[in-house]
């Protein structure tokens, strides 16, 4: 294993629920060895991309009631390629070499499932997108 894999592995969180069995295709089995860790691992970072997509796009999302807010988020990640992409490459960007080389023997599946687990996790955080309220 290279120094650049052996330091991408140590830094990544242990994720105790990410369980691995025998069962688990290998799309779900690099779901929870990889993407999992990484995306828990890079959140700050997408927080931090949806808060200025949300700010390059004037603001609206704030303007919009908590369902319409959810919708806006899943279709910022679905039908903005542009957006998409740049999430993407934060992801694959902390791939290993062992790693890139399986995702891109299903890049499509996978990649629904990235995308898929990011859009749950910024739902999940909305709180995060409140404007600050001012006293």
């Amino acid at each position: 294993m290279s120094d650049r894999s052996h330091s991408l592995l140590n830094i990544r969180p242990n994720i105790p629920k990410a369980k691995i069995t025998l069962e688990m295709t290998d799309a779900e089995r690099f779901q929870n060895e990889a993407l999992r860790p990484i995306i828990k691992f890079q959140n700050p970072l997408l927080l931090a991309a949806f808060a200025n997509y949300i700010t390059k796009h004037k603001n609206r999302f704030h303007d919009l009631v908590l369902e319409k807010r959810l919708e806006y988020i899943e279709n910022a990640i679905q039908k903005d390629i542009k957006f998409r992409n740049s999430l993407k490459g934060m992801i694959i960007g902390q791939f290993t070499l062992e790693e890139y080389q399986k995702y891109i023997q299903n890049s499509s599946a996978l990649n629904k499932r990235m995308m898929g687990m990011v859009i749950d996790r910024l739902k999940d955080q909305i709180q995060f997108f409140e404007e600050p309220v001012l006293v």
